[in-house]
């Protein structure tokens, strides 16, 4: 069987920007407006927008700049995705009168290469040094409180007015027995492969878990996919779970819902695993393992005792919906201490942050409207309301569904999975939320978003005139849908009665 190895390490490149080696720590400030712990999405934006306010800033970061989004999550994720749908539409190319060459022949090594090339790119932006020429004052190391007001960084001694904890969150990994021994991936470490494995298993199907089975069986390795519920994506709504389900079925995912992986082992140098469905045990082999079944706030050795900052290792920081901490010198944003774990919300929480910390805003974290999106192939977006929560908060709700494949530019692109469907308040035009299974899910969510932060109702949009043909038509689509209902068959009579006259 081949080898394969996960020992290639991060580009330098990306390391120059995110963790230079040889750093010098500024002279600290007596006591800073505002002192950052953690650099990812939410520190990092915090910092941003406080010192272009004039504040005095300092941000600790424990390991790289850029936090998971950067180096283990986002945009390595996207850089692999766009490269397996590229390989899914050369092999699908005869359909659109394209006669391919011959057997399409892939690098693993190659895309990983481009992806590395990707993130040391984006970390140009918040590289240390631009952070330094923006006026914020940046420490590598270890933060930990040592007062209401203080905390030190390996040894050294920082004082603020003001305290942002954004810490983030770490993988959470199944009690299996036999995985430590075993050995498994996670997402950060699975994008230091540099040879692609022969045959995966993903335990776990959330987002990621879902992105990632579909890239790898795209890339050509036998990849199955253990899930303990009956559909994946269990948070969304379930014709949307479906369909990810089916795609990743078209893909070559070998899939287990409803199973249980109860025990790994090593055998001949693979691993066997065995998977427990309604108490029929099965067992399979595998070159490796991917896993990791959510995230948990990172808050372990923050000294969050000495601070008197309120917290549980489950939920994370506790915050009001101003994002204040027990202590109130002390504010928290994004994964560690919010249940939306996206980094979207992080930097979003950050502003409020420093809105809330220093310029004495109320602004209040209830208040957004955030959408999301699983980049799988069709995507799942969302924003606002399901049906369900809907339902158990009372609102009456009618909803409006265009299926992709009745929509001009989707049949044109061959892109028909999928539906968009909005949700108002019967009786109104009110948006209360929207699903969107499409190719593009995520960039025509964001329209909705904008019509529900606007008050811009269902009956509005039916008046946007939109690009022909765009697959954002669809949203119009259901917008016209809408209009039709309001217009009804007796107010159509009274009209005809007043023409009359």
């Amino acid at each position: 069987m081949p080898a394969f190895s996960q020992a290639a390490q991060p580009a330098d490149a990306r390391l120059a920007n995110t963790r230079p080696a040889g750093w010098c720590s500024p002279k600290p400030l007596l006591r800073y407006d505002l002192l950052i712990i953690g650099a990812g999405p939410a520190g990092l934006a915090a910092a941003r927008a406080a010192a272009a306010l004039g504040a005095h800033v300092a941000l600790v970061e424990r390991h790289e700049l850029g936090g998971n989004s950067l180096s283990d999550g986002c945009i390595p994720s996207k850089s692999l995705i766009r490269t397996a749908r590229l390989l899914a539409e050369m092999r699908n190319a005869e359909n659109f009168g394209v006669t391919s060459p011959g057997e399409l022949a892939f690098d693993f090594a190659a895309a990983m290469r481009r992806m590395r090339r990707v993130t040391a790119r984006i970390s140009r932006r918040d590289s240390a040094m631009n952070l330094a020429r923006a006026g914020i004052h940046l420490f590598f190391g270890v933060a930990r409180f040592t007062g209401p007001d203080a905390i030190e960084v390996d040894g050294m001694p920082l004082h603020f007015k003001k305290a942002l904890i954004a810490t983030g969150s770490r993988s959470l990994l199944p009690d299996i027995p036999g995985l430590d021994e075993a050995g498994y991936l996670t997402n950060e470490t699975v994008f230091d492969l540099d040879v692609l494995p022969p045959s995966l298993m993903v335990i776990g199907g959330g987002p990621l878990g879902c992105e990632l089975a579909q890239v790898f069986a795209r890339f050509g390795s036998r990849t199955l996919i253990s899930h303990s519920e009956p559909l994946f994506l269990p948070q969304e709504e379930r014709d949307a779970a479906q369909m990810v389900s089916d795609a990743l079925a078209r893909d070559g995912v070998e899939i287990h819902l409803n199973s249980t992986v109860t025990r790994v082992r090593m055998e001949d140098g693979r691993k066997v695993v065995d998977l427990v469905n309604d108490g029929t045990t099965a067992t399979t082999r595998v070159d490796t393992l991917l896993t990791g079944i959510g995230r948990v706030p990172a808050v372990q050795g923050l000294g969050l005792e000495s601070a008197g900052v309120a917290y549980d290792a489950e939920g994370g920081i506790h915050v009001d919906d101003f994002l204040c901490t027990s202590n109130r010198r002390v504010f928290a944003a994004g994964d560690v201490c919010l249940t939306h774990k996206f980094t979207n919300t992080a930097e979003a929480s950050a502003r409020i942050v420093v809105r809330n910390a220093l310029l004495l805003g109320h602004e209040r974290m209830s208040a957004l409207t955030i959408p999301w999106c699983t980049y799988t192939d069709p995507e799942v977006a969302h924003v606002g309301l399901y049906v369900r929560e809907a339902r158990q908060q009372r609102i009456p709700v009618k909803t409006f569904t265009i299926p992709m494949h009745d929509v001009d530019r989707a049949i044109a692109d061959g892109e028909e999975d999928g539906f968009v469907k909005i949700h108002v308040r019967e009786g109104s035009d009110t948006i209360l939320g929207a699903t969107i299974v499409a190719r593009h899910a995520g960039e025509m969510i964001n329209s909705i978003s904008l019509a529900m932060v606007t008050g811009i109702g269902l009956q509005a949009l039916s008046r946007v005139i939109h690009a022909y043909p765009t697959q954002g038509a669809a949203i119009r689509q259901a917008a016209d849908a809408h209009a039709q209902t309001r217009f009804t068959a007796a107010r159509f009579m009274r009209l005809s009665k007043w023409w009359a006259r």
